[in-house]
């Protein structure tokens, strides 16, 4: 028979490579959208908090002094409050500015691990299918999914590691905009 051997009752053996492929590829899209969401809020520090604090309570004391008696105390209040919302913006433009030079580095560096995980995923798994899958489920994008995996076997589509990264990708980027953490 050409040299190739049958085995009567061989089950197909079932490889966690797509699971765990699939996994990597959910968590890099979660820490991207993690770190995408908390550049977005920003975050407000303690003494951000207090300064605008003091500016409330300096404008609540200014608006009790309503008395011709005291307009003087009153309007020194007002400056103060004033003064202390210049301070306040010009905090806030530095720690705005800290904050996205520290903040920049983190999506640089998931990026990078990223495209580095996905290389090695690549070269490891180039000719080697990912999964197995019935063909009556994939019908019409049986041909694109075995690229560079063999096509199929025993009516059995063996998917490749690009169009699973693929899938992967789109499936996780839909998972996370239906989650709201």
């Amino acid at each position: 028979m050409g040299g190739e051997e049958i085995l009567i009752g061989e089950q197909p053996r079932r490889s966690l490579a797509a699971p765990l492929i699939f996994f990597i590829v959910v968590a890099f899209q979660f820490v991207s959208r993690y770190l995408h969401e908390l550049n977005k809020k920003g975050s407000k520090s303690a003494t951000e908090i207090q300064l605008r604090a003091e500016i409330k309570q300096l404008l609540k004391e200014a608006s009790t002094l309503s008395q011709p008696s005291t307009f003087a105390q009153a309007a020194k209040l007002r400056r103060l409050a004033a003064a202390k919302e210049k301070e306040l913006v010009n905090y806030k433009e530095v720690h705005d500015k800290e904050m996205k030079l520290s903040s920049d580095s983190y999506p640089k560096v998931l990026f990078i691990s990223k495209v580095f995980t996905y290389f090695v995923l690549i070269c490891w798994f180039w000719k080697t299918p990912v999964a197995e899958i019935p063909q009556q489920l994939v019908q019409p994008f049986g041909r694109f999914l075995s690229w560079r995996a063999g096509g199929l076997l025993n009516n059995n589509v063996m998917v490749g590691i690009i169009p699973w990264l693929i899938l992967s990708t789109r499936v996780s980027k839909f998972a996370c905009r239906l989650i709201k953490y």
